[in-house]
């Protein structure tokens, strides 16, 4: 079966309530139906595999010895099509090959693309067992559900409290295992998540929930085939978008799709972004826009202030100075500071990023989870983020800091 021929299979009935809330009503028309989409987990489909094999590497783990930045299982799960990989990841995985980062990706809307023919290496040899696959997306949209009407169940919560890591919880809240393989601690979590006793009574309450219709706002982005091979497309071609272009110059937008980090720098001003003043290595100093009003919930607006602040020479094209306006990462970072942030580098472990919502910035610390999964911490508010499920277009490294 191609991806191509895949059709919805969990239509909604009626418009979803404003911001995915679920329904206080039970349904007249009963819930939607769910049709397990058999390749949920795969995101980012693509020929590292093919290509590694051919190209004298057998074994993924002699690979990752050549790739000391990418964790390797990081490295696996972009192999697997698990989490989309960054410009520069491909970039470096394509020059050890020996092959151009583009010949890593796939057009899944190619007629040669046969879904089902390229997971085969990845799928779980087991039988799919069609009850569990169907509560599983269940539980994944009570969970979406639960944590949207939830202020107190952030990110760092479920880590410290409920013992759910964000590695974990993306799987449960994308179904991407069942609830007879996660292990007792998971499960355990889960249900003091839901306020339950055991899994039965979890199993039960989710069920309920189910066949009241009180999940269907979420069980469509969970269940329908259309909507992941949506997001693979906008992911994929945004991604050799950001390949094939220079980072001299902004990616160009692919409709239907949010905008990449765009700021002040991009647009035309009426001052110089240059001052002729040599700094102490003789080189020219350079001197970008500054943004950044506080808005709630942490974020930062990228309103101009009319100043200007020095980047760093490493700094490219698109770099932009942010007041951060409040000590969200302590008081070591004070609100006064400003930071210079470029959206054509990807952050590291240990660094510090901005990552945008909604056209609005967050300033976190970057740091990478037993599992190696990148994650985004916050102190004001208490938050922590994957960062691996953000699109590598809304995400920019810190190069600087400056304290007024």
């Amino acid at each position: 079966m191609s991806m191509r021929s895949q059709r919805p299979v969990a239509s909604r009935r009626r418009r979803a309530a404003p911001g995915g809330a679920a329904r206080n009503a039970a349904s007249p028309a009963g819930p939607v139906p769910i049709i397990p989409d058999r390749f949920r987990q795969f995101i980012f489909p693509n020929r590292m595999r093919e290509l590694r094999r051919r190209h004298g590497f057998p074994k993924l783990l002699a690979l990752a010895a050549m790739l000391p930045d990418i964790p390797y299982i990081r490295l696996s799960k972009i192999e697997r099509g698990e989490v989309v990989a960054r410009p520069d990841e491909i970039v470096r995985i394509a020059g050890l090959l020996g092959v151009e980062p583009t010949d890593l990706l796939i057009d899944v809307d190619s007629p040669e693309f046969d879904m089902a023919s390229w997971s085969e290496p990845f799928q779980d040899s087991r039988a799919p067992d069609e009850e569990e696959e169907r509560f599983a997306i269940m539980l994944a949209a009570a969970m979406r559900i639960r944590r949207a009407q939830s202020s107190e169940l952030t990110i760092a919560a479920l880590d410290k409290v409920y013992g759910l890591p964000p590695v974990i919880l993306s799987r449960i809240e994308n179904a991407f295992k069942t609830l007879d393989r996660w292990n007792d601690a998971t499960v355990r979590g889960l249900c003091r998540v839901f306020g339950v006793e055991n899994a039965r009574a979890l199993r039960q309450l989710v069920q309920d929930r189910y066949r009241h219709g009180l999940l269907d706002d979420q069980i469509g982005a969970v269940a329908d085939p259309e909507a992941r091979l949506r997001k693979t497309r906008e992911r994929v071609s945004r991604l050799a978008e950001a390949l094939a272009t220079s980072v001299a110059a902004p990616v160009p937008a692919v409709p239907g799709v949010p905008q990449p980090f765009e700021t002040a720098s991009e647009r035309p001003v009426a001052r110089p972004a240059r001052l002729d003043r040599p700094d102490s290595s003789g080189a020219e100093s350079r001197l970008v826009p500054v943004l950044g009003v506080p808005i709630a919930g942490g974020l930062i607006a990228p309103q101009e202030t009319g100043h200007l602040v020095e980047a760093p020479r490493a700094a490219g094209p698109r770099a932009f100075g942010l007041r951060i306006c409040r000590p969200s990462l302590g008081l070591g970072l004070p609100g006064s500071a400003v930071v210079v942030a470029d959206p054509d580098v990807f952050p590291a472990s240990g660094g510090l990023a901005l990552l945008r919502e909604q056209d609005n910035y967050r300033l976190v610390a970057i740091t990478f989870d037993r599992n190696g999964a990148m994650i985004g911490h916050s102190v004001n508010p208490d938050m922590e983020i994957a960062v691996d499920a953000v699109d590598p277009s809304d995400v920019a490294a810190v190069l600087s800091a400056v304290f007024a």
